[in-house]
């Protein structure tokens, strides 16, 4: 398949987003697949801000391997990623403003500098002088002419975008775009075959813009949420389209709030939901429970975070599964579910709703940080706006005939009639103490043992039926495979390319990807692995939270974890290169590697001495007197590339030993 990967790096409020969403954009009307992952900091101005688009000719699950092409909006960005482009590829930035030292980059890597102010002048001439964003449009029309995705597109993209503010900004944008591809045209060559574009055009969205969407295709008319990245551009999406869908949006106090809210409008009757991420769902759990034993409908995505307490506000990670399992305190019927993809997102949502209708009970549907909200392209038809509407056992009306209404009748399914409010003779009280049918209390006067008994085994029946109605896992892969994937959530998109790469190189590899979590196919998962060769689960926390859960339901347990905790989603070779390593009993190391030890210095060097310096040339030393190996990094000034100083990283702890910005260590490099 042809691909290229382009990284725009630079700060928080250097214009990444708009300048990655016009990209997207442009690709996505000629009909490629974009996949876009940003790591960002969570701040509104300055960090470093970094944008992977992966493009290819025909569907990409992930952000991928490579990197074929750098846009850098400032300087950091050059010594942190020009090291990272393939041979072959390009590097582009403002040459008014910053360099690119030859030594950063790979044999084979074109150096582009652009003189923004010289091919520029006429334009401010025209137009007058330019603000600094502006060397974004000029750095995207040269990587456009880099990757042969040409200007008819292009210009279409940016007319829209900044045709609202008049046909002056338009010439103005255009021509930038034009200046640069035009000035690449001249010093430099493609980097990528020509293509065969489809003109197909696909969206280009995020998770929860999907969440959003299926929520209003499903019927959903409340929707409550306090503002918490990454849940918060549910909520944005919500506001912004209230007035089209007719859904009715209320941003909460807390998250306490939202979701006794949208259990009140579950009770009113209309289709209900609400989001938030891992901290906020920690203050809806009592509430929950309360939807539980009320047999409430209603829908709570939960958007996973790097944890506990604040943790990683912007980071991706999957450890949420014991606390959303454990939400509440007691047992009560609900569905806990992880969509792995935009499309099945969107087909998850639609499900819940109905699920939480026939069932009457709470559902939350555990999304992440990557799933969330990285962009992709996907195909219109994953968003049928016609879907399948099951509001289940609502009683339209009671005649006094049929006797006295029981709200929770004890029935063979576990399913009561449900009378919305307002419906001659079917008052009833909606206790959040346990109750009997007709809903009096059994907790204080009118204690029951018996009636507890059965009330709770007419709930929990409910999961019986559910579990049937829900698609068991399936292997995914040759069913002789020398080792089995086991994973789950948005995790899916990488494994599955791994196990792709595996394959070709003659590991044969399958995938498990667990969906429903609860209530959970412990039969068949059981008969499925018990068969596979070797188990490795692939997840994105520290205890290995799936596999552990697989092996309270079944009693099997995987030959090996991978997992990752760093906040950033795996690529498809370095979990590939762990898979192999885990076959072959490779020891397995959690030391810091020469990759970290860069890191670790640029993070103190950041927090320390601002942009001044840059960590340069790393080595090991063993024998220091600090009771571990260290690296050895040798500090330089971004400016010069002058040697100013060094520090030393542990090899096991990643502690920073020691900081010397002027003096040479005494011990043997």
């Amino acid at each position: 398949m042809q691909e290229v990967t382009i990284g725009i790096g630079g700060a928080a409020g250097d214009g990444l987003d708009k300048s990655g969403d016009t990209l997207a954009k442009i690709c996505g009307r000629l009909g490629l697949h974009v996949y876009a992952y940003n790591s960002y900091q969570s701040i509104i101005r300055g960090g470093h801000i970094w944008l992977k688009l992966r493009v290819g000719a025909e569907k990409v699950h992930n952000h991928g391997d490579q990197l074929n092409a750098l846009i850098a909006l400032n300087q950091d960005t050059i010594e942190r990623h020009a090291p990272e482009v393939e041979a072959g590829g390009v590097i582009v930035f403002n040459a008014d403003k910053f360099k690119c030292d030859p030594s950063l980059a790979k044999k084979g890597v074109t150096i582009l500098p652009l003189p923004i102010g010289q091919i520029t002048a006429e334009l401010v001439k025209e137009h007058g002088a330019l603000i600094p964003v502006m060397q974004n449009t000029v750095a995207l029309g040269a990587v456009f002419y880099s990757c042969q995705f040409g200007l008819e597109k292009a210009t279409d993209v940016i007319t829209d975008t900044f045709k609202h503010k008049g046909q002056k900004v338009v010439d103005l944008n255009v021509g930038l775009l034009k200046c640069g591809y035009e000035y690449a045209a001249s010093q430099s060559k493609p980097i990528t075959k020509e293509w065969s574009f489809t003109y197909k055009a696909r969206p280009f969205t995020t998770g929860n813009e999907v969440f959003a969407l299926a929520a209003y295709a499903a019927g959903c008319k409340f929707y409550s949420a306090y503002p918490m990245t990454p849940a918060s551009t549910i909520l944005h999406w919500m506001c912004a389209n209230s007035q089209k869908t007719g859904i009715l949006v209320k941003q909460g106090e807390d998250e306490l709030a939202v979701m006794n809210m949208t259990i009140g409008a579950g009770i009113a009757g209309v289709r209900a939901m609400c989001a938030t991420a891992g901290g906020g769902y920690a203050l809806m759990t009592e509430a929950i429970g309360m939807a539980g034993i009320m047999e409430i409908p209603m829908v709570c995505v939960e958007v996973q975070r790097g944890g506990p307490s604040t943790g990683l506000p912007t980071k991706t990670e999957q450890a949420d599964l014991f606390q959303v399992y454990g939400a509440s305190q007691g047992e009560y019927p609900r569905l806990i579910v992880a969509p792995y993809d935009m499309a099945d997102a969107y087909k998850t949502i639609v499900d819940a709703f109905n699920y939480a209708d026939r069932y009457q009970m709470p559902v939350t549907v555990m999304s992440d940080l990557l799933l969330s909200e990285h962009h992709e392209t996907v195909d219109r038809e994953a968003f049928p706006a016609e879907v399948k509407i099951d509001r289940g056992e609502i009683v339209n009306s009671w005649p006094e005939e049929k006797g006295k209404y029981k709200r929770f009748a004890f029935t063979e399914s576990g399913i009561s009639p449900r009378a919305l409010p307002g419906t001659a003779n079917t008052l009833y009280v909606n206790p959040s103490d346990d109750h009997d049918e007709e809903s009096i209390l059994i907790s204080d006067m009118f204690t029951s043992p018996p009636v507890r008994r059965k009330i709770m085994e007419k709930r929990m029946r409910k999961m019986e039926n559910l579990l049937k109605e829900l698609t068991p896992p399936e292997l995914e892969g040759p069913k002789d495979a020398d080792v089995t994937l086991v994973t789950w959530g948005s995790t899916y998109g990488v494994v599955k390319e791994a196990a792709e790469q595996l394959n070709a190189v003659g590991v044969k590899t399958n995938i498990l990807c667990i969906k429903y979590i609860y209530p959970f196919h412990a039969k068949e998962v059981n008969e499925i692995l018990s068969k596979a060769k070797k188990k490795i689960s692939v997840e994105l926390n520290f205890t290995s939270q799936m596999a552990r859960y697989i092996r309270s339901e079944t009693g099997i347990g995987m030959d090996a974890h991978v997992n990752r905790y760093d906040g950033e989603p795996y690529t498809p070779a370095e979990l590939a290169q762990e898979i192999k390593d885990k076959l072959a009993k490779k020891p397995s190391t959690l030391d810091v590697t020469e990759a970290d030890a860069k890191e670790i210095a640029y993070h103190y060097l950041r927090t320390h001495n601002g942009e001044k310096l840059r960590p340069g040339k790393i080595v090991q030393e063993s024998v220091n007197g600090l009771g571990e190996p260290t690296w050895y990094i040798e500090l330089a000034e971004r400016a010069t590339g002058k040697k100013s100083g060094y520090m030393k990283v542990g090899l096991r702890t990643g502690a920073t030993y020691t900081v010397d910005r002027e003096a040479e260590p005494s011990a043997k490099k």
